[in-house]
């Protein structure tokens, strides 16, 4: 199976605007951003998406939340911002491999999409 294009930025095969990166993850600028700010929180391990996420995966699950809480604050965005997560291409997922939106400094709509 080939890399993602996460797969390559984590190896630096590829450059990418690195907002945070620790032992589990990597946050990056989105190069399409849907918002001021619209940061991707990535896994770096492979889990392709939600749905297939085991409970081995529990624990990177929930750092994912956590360092979505850290950047948001070393932004000062805790007056607004969402986090979004595709699951499968009915759900607009273009890259098979779960990573968080996170999306702020615009006013969001209810429902979204």
């Amino acid at each position: 199976m080939a890399k993602t294009i996460f797969q390559k930025i984590i190896d630096r095969e590829i450059p990418a605007q690195i907002e945070h990166e620790d032992d589990l993850c990597i946050v990056l600028h989105d190069i399409q951003p849907q918002a001021p700010v619209h940061l991707l929180i990535v896994p770096k391990q492979l889990i392709p998406r939600v749905s297939e996420a085991t409970p081995a995966d529990e624990p990177i699950l929930g750092h994912l939340l956590y360092v979505a809480n850290l950047v948001a604050k070393k932004l000062h965005l805790a007056a607004g911002f969402r986090l979004v997560i595709n699951n499968g291409p009915h759900a607009c997922e273009s890259v098979p491999h779960l990573h968080i939106h996170l999306l702020a400094q615009r006013q969001m709509t209810w429902p979204p999409g």
